[in-house]
């Protein structure tokens, strides 16, 4: 098998693959890129329905699940919001924020992020390889020796940034983990898909009044009547479940409470502009209405319909007519509906990997190994995973950033 040398090899061409290679290499290193993908960048074209969400114009700590909050904290401000803006902007990617905060290239095309980051790397003197996958990595005398899917590699350093399992069609199956663990490192015991659809059991009503969108609150709730964790944004029913940014944004709170209490469920709120008694009074005074008639006042007659069978009240009940019992039914179904679910939509759905490698075992200054000298992490490999709306990518962007710049 042929051999070829590198200052330092980045496994893994995605956005933290990308920003490492780009940053080591205009750190003067000669950067060798490897990916196992026909075609790199999957992630990047197909994030934020195709036109890539960069980045959000506000991002704390508080916005991702992490083995370590202050690890993230501390590498996010290595690399600022402002300072992703500022990069897009030298490689000629404008950036324009929405209402919802997130920042969009101008064009509205993911292309147009995916070309400018090749751009620079090709730029910066960075020899990307691709497909040529990574079997095996072991550390020598001289750092580093990969055995790839066609040669042999000698590098000082290695940064790993070959994703968790999110997308496989992407490249991400896991082989990172191995490759982790090969070198010593741990992963977390609890890795599943997050920011992921959600199944609901054949046969509920919300299955069949797919594509009905509407803003929602969700809670996760344990058996013992405790609120974990909740969310607010847009909910989508679809033919399987749900799914939309409120239910992908609270798929990894549910994982996580579901993997220690099967009877775990999330309470649904599809009216939260709205208090319970303030339903209540608008029914009780809806005066010789239908209930059915009422309900289509504030929901899609579809969703009005379920509403009706999951509260299990007469479509044609004047509203004058309906039993305490009935109005309270109904403003259950409205405002505390609860679903149980089956599981999520699988890795294939998922936009990111819930765990991995904990950050206790890198230098955050760094992204350095803690039991590997020479061997960087970076990106969705780590136990890092944001909400969405951008939070993903600037853990990439910085993460990418800092492990770059070091090694």
């Amino acid at each position: 098998m042929s051999q070829s040398h590198a200052d330092v090899v980045v496994v893994g061409a995605g956005a933290a693959g990308l920003f490492a290679a780009i940053h080591a290499a205009r750190r003067g290193r000669d950067v060798l890129l490897l990916d196992g993908a026909k075609r790199v960048g999957t992630k990047i074209l197909v994030a934020g329905g195709g036109r890539c969400n960069v980045t959000h114009h506000a991002v704390t700590e508080r916005d991702y699940h992490a083995s370590s909050r202050p690890v993230v904290r501390n590498v996010l401000r290595s690399f600022t919001v402002q300072d992703t803006i500022d990069f897009f902007e030298r490689e000629g990617v404008f950036l324009k924020q929405e209402d919802t905060g997130k920042l969009f290239p101008t064009t509205d095309r993911a292309r147009t992020v995916l070309d400018a980051l090749l751009h620079a790397a090709e730029q910066s003197g960075v020899r990307l390889e691709h497909p040529r996958r990574v079997l095996k990595a072991q550390q020598t005398e001289m750092g580093f020796e990969l055995e790839t899917s066609t040669t042999s590699v000698q590098a000082q350093r290695m940064v790993l940034a070959t994703g968790g399992r999110a997308l496989p069609k992407s490249g991400s199956d896991g082989l990172g983990y191995t490759i982790a663990e090969s070198f010593g490192h741990t992963t977390s015991d609890r890795i599943f898909p997050a920011l992921v659809p959600l199944v609901l059991p054949g046969g509920h009503a919300f299955r069949d009044v797919a594509g009905v969108a509407l803003p929602a609150v969700l809670t996760v709730v344990a058996s013992s009547g405790k609120h974990l964790s909740d969310t607010q944004g847009d909910l989508l029913l679809t033919h399987f479940g749900v799914s939309g940014p409120a239910a992908l944004d609270i798929s990894h709170a549910w994982r996580d409470a579901f993997e220690d209490d099967h009877e775990v469920r999330i309470l649904a709120n599809l009216l939260p502009k709205q208090t319970i008694e303030e339903t209540d009074a608008s029914i009780r005074d809806a005066g010789g209405r239908t209930i059915q008639g009422w309900l289509r006042e504030h929901f899609p007659a579809r969703l009005a319909g379920a509403l009706l069978d999951l509260s299990g009240t007469p479509s044609q009940t004047p509203c004058t007519h309906l039993t305490k019992s009935q109005r309270t039914a109904i403003r259950t179904c409205i405002h505390e509906v609860p679903l149980r679910f089956e599981g999520d939509r699988g890795w294939h759905h998922a936009e990111v990997t819930m765990g991995g490698v904990p950050l206790s075992e890198i230098k955050w200054q760094t992204m350095e190994s803690r039991v590997n000298n020479g061997l960087f992490l970076c990106g969705e490999i780590l136990d890092v995973d944001g909400r969405i709306g951008g939070f993903n990518f600037q853990w990439a962007w910085a993460s990418g950033y800092l492990a770059g710049n070091s090694a």
